[in-house]
């Protein structure tokens, strides 16, 4: 079973606004954000994904491609250029990225039950996690 990590949505203002930026980094074949050191587990990382928390709530996740390194003692964190939508579940905020253990990691959401969430204000959608609903 791979390894996943967790990272905040940072800048991003909601699902489609991650879902956007994501989509514009398709010509260049994936997705690129930086962090300051390589994962220790980096091996078990294969075939994992990174799930994206947005407003407390784990909203998505993009599949990992591998890591690299910048050239300027940092590691590029390579993704494929998409947002699979999973069932939200609440997540603290935290710096940087933190794993995920793959019996932890919510279950992908399909069809039109991803539209929906994704179409819903984030505020409203974290209220909705907290109290169970969604």
């Amino acid at each position: 079973m791979p390894l996943h990590m967790t990272k905040i949505a940072f800048r991003s203002e909601g699902p489609a606004s991650l879902r956007a930026w994501l989509e514009s980094q398709a010509g260049l074949g994936e997705a690129r954000i930086t962090t300051r050191y390589l994962p220790k587990r980096v091996e078990e990382m294969a075939g994992g994904s990174l799930y994206w928390i947005h407003t407390h709530t784990i909203i998505g996740r993009s599949p990992l491609l591998g890591f690299e390194e910048t050239g300027q003692g940092r590691y590029w964190v390579r993704l494929a250029p998409r947002l699979i939508p999973v069932r939200a579940i609440p997540k603290r905020a935290h710096q940087g990225w933190r794993y995920l253990e793959d019996k932890d990691a919510p279950p992908d959401l399909g069809g039109g039950e991803a539209d929906n969430l994704e179409a819903m204000p984030p505020a409203m959608l974290g209220e909705l996690t907290r109290l169970g609903l969604v």
